[in-house]
């Protein structure tokens, strides 16, 4: 199961150098999820509401070319692994067909509390 996010390059997404700052593509990356959760029905206010949120645990990044102003990217975020405890997804940042940004995410669920917790059945079953 993969998921496309079409991204485009502002001005305000550049450094002085005229390509995307760095910290950016984290940003962007976090905004396909969100997408991707959203459109698989996951009601992310309503699990707030019951307790648990999502917490990215771990960040395995790689920069591989530039973006500049005005570039329309598309981001690709692909299931790698779930655990009854953790998600695991991989996250590619494309412009046109080549890769620019890739990343290995992991989430993790957790309560109210902040303790790690099993990630419910139904949200499991969604990402499958």
């Amino acid at each position: 199961m993969s998921h496309q996010f079409p991204i485009r390059v502002y001005y305000e997404d550049t450094d002085m150098g005229g390509i995307v700052y760095h910290a950016n593509y984290l940003r962007y990356i976090e905004r396909a999820r969100s997408a991707w959760v959203r459109d698989l029905g996951n009601d992310q206010n309503a699990m707030r509401d019951g307790g648990l949120v999502w917490v990215v645990r771990r960040i395995e990044a790689e920069y591989l070319a530039t973006a500049r102003f005005d570039d329309d990217l598309m981001v690709e975020t692909t299931v790698r692994k779930i655990t009854p405890a953790r998600l695991v997804m991989e996250q590619v940042v494309r412009r046109a067909e080549t890769p620019i940004f890739t990343a290995v995410v992991t989430a993790v669920c957790m309560n109210a509390k902040g303790q790690p917790v099993r990630l419910p059945a139904e949200i499991r079953a969604l990402m499958r």
